[in-house]
């Protein structure tokens, strides 16, 4: 009886690229971010994680832009800290440039990490700035991504 062979890789996949078949998901596409997407940078300082800006770059296959970019962006990451002043501020400035739909990415060092924020001060500043807060997702060893989007108004 033949029976037939069964091939080692029956089942698999072979359509998948490498980086779709080995571990999770790297933090830009955690992020939503992906290939064409206009994303500006705002707060950027000498300590934010520039593993975390150099992956969010290498999937928008672009550089982010800055505040002076002056044309509508997909999504905004913003860093911010403690010590940056009034968070209900910031997130109303990164509204400016961020097409409807938009989504602001807000990076916070971790609870622990000097400049933390707390999560009670997202909570409060996103509803002041219009804003909702989805989720938070850890994106580096240091930062944090609080997703804020601004809610849906009826047609």
């Amino acid at each position: 009886m033949d029976g037939g062979t069964v091939s080692s890789t029956a089942g698999s996949d072979a359509s998948q690229t490498p980086a779709e078949q080995v571990g999770p998901p790297g933090p830009a596409a955690r992020l939503g971010l992906s290939k064409g997407m206009v994303v500006q940078e705002l707060g950027w300082d000498a300590d934010t994680d520039d593993e975390l800006r150099v992956a969010i770059e290498d999937a928008i296959d672009a550089d982010m832009v800055d505040g002076d970019y002056g044309n509508v962006v997909d999504a905004v990451v913003l860093w911010w800290r403690e010590e940056d002043g009034d968070l209900v501020d910031g997130l109303v400035d990164s509204l400016t440039d961020l097409v409807g739909g938009g989504v602001i990415w807000l990076l916070t060092p971790k609870v622990g990490r000097p400049n933390s924020v707390d999560a009670s001060d997202i909570a409060e500043a996103a509803p002041v700035a219009g804003l909702a807060h989805t989720t938070t997702v850890s994106v580096s060893k240091d930062w944090s991504a609080t997703r804020l989007v601004a809610p849906r108004t009826p047609a």
